[in-house]
């Protein structure tokens, strides 16, 4: 049966008719999974941003970035953002997919992996940019 509005059971059909759940412990699973699915979400979205912008090395260190080490790089930067955005782009639409199973436990499991992957991998990168974006020279 196909739900139209929001339900609270343990019983779930995800993504497959093969990904059902029936007992408290194959739910927890799916629910750690979806958390972790989406967690991994705003990792990709991270390392995209990161492949784009080019990350600049530290200052007084040696390190360099991978993608910028040689004449080709602007290539392979390109490929390389090019599939983390399809990795990216299907992760987003399966994790899309499993909200409109319209379980609330599912619902809850995908805000909360990304929020948690939110604060992990992008809140502070992006506060960091946001004060260099919003510095002005009025003086």
């Amino acid at each position: 049966m196909m739900h139209m509005t929001f339900y609270w059971s343990r019983q779930v059909t995800l993504l497959f008719t093969s990904w059902r759940t029936d007992s408290w412990p194959s739910y927890a699973l799916t629910l750690l999974a979806c958390v972790l699915a989406s967690a991994f979400y705003q990792y990709l979205e991270y390392v995209r941003y990161r492949v784009r912008r080019g990350r600049k090395p530290r200052e007084g260190t040696a390190e360099e970035p991978f993608l910028l080490r040689s004449k080709g790089a602007g290539m392979v930067g390109k490929i390389a953002g090019g599939v983390l955005f399809g990795l990216s782009s299907a992760l987003g639409y399966l994790l899309m997919l499993a909200v409109m199973s319209f379980n609330g436990g599912v619902f809850l499991a995908v805000i909360l992996g990304l929020t948690v992957g939110y604060l992990v991998f992008r809140g502070e990168d992006d506060d960091q940019t946001a004060g260099l974006n919003s510095t002005c020279a009025c003086a």
